[in-house]
């Protein structure tokens, strides 16, 4: 994924697209060149925050917000209220490059969804309320941006990479 400045001066719906893709791709940038032992080498106190599980969790972030909420489709999630943890844990077999091929595949179904709907435009949340794609939009974008923070200290943690 190409990392692209968002413009300093466009639409609403530019501005915030921009600015989550951008952020997307900084996740991306983030792991960069870690083989599959750093990045689900956990190296604080939580062993669920590694780079590879920070990325599968982004991933599922996308897939929740835009497809389950957004669209109403049905989640895929792996987690369950028995585990809810389980978007965050690197398992056996799985890799850093199986993830960010996920998520790739899981930004293009956000944007196709997102793309479908007005931001003003409201859908069902959570039993009698309802939410707005403006919020889910600005949501992800927050989203993301923690969890590119949190990539930020756990690759400096891995190997003293720092930067952009």
């Amino acid at each position: 994924m190409t990392r692209t400045a968002p413009p300093l001066v466009a639409d609403e719906r530019a501005t915030y697209t921009a600015l989550l893709d951008y952020l997307r791709a900084t996740i991306e940038l983030k792991v960069e060149g870690l083989p599959d032992d750093d990045a689900a080498r956990a190296v604080l106190p939580s062993k669920l925050t590694t780079a590879a599980g920070v990325v599968k969790h982004v991933r599922w972030v996308e897939h929740h917000w835009f497809e389950v909420v957004l669209a109403g489709r049905p989640s895929r999630a792996p987690y369950t209220m028995e585990d809810p943890d389980a978007d965050w844990r690197v398992e056996e077999g799985e890799t850093l490059a199986g993830f960010l091929e996920d998520y790739r595949r899981q930004c293009s179904v956000s944007r196709e969804v997102l793309a479908g709907v007005e931001l003003d435009g409201e859908v069902p949340f959570r039993g009698d309320r309802t939410v707005s794609a403006r919020w889910v939009l600005a949501h992800v974008i927050e989203e993301t941006a923690r969890h590119a923070g949190q990539l930020d200290v756990v690759r400096e943690l891995l190997d003293g990479s720092t930067g952009d």
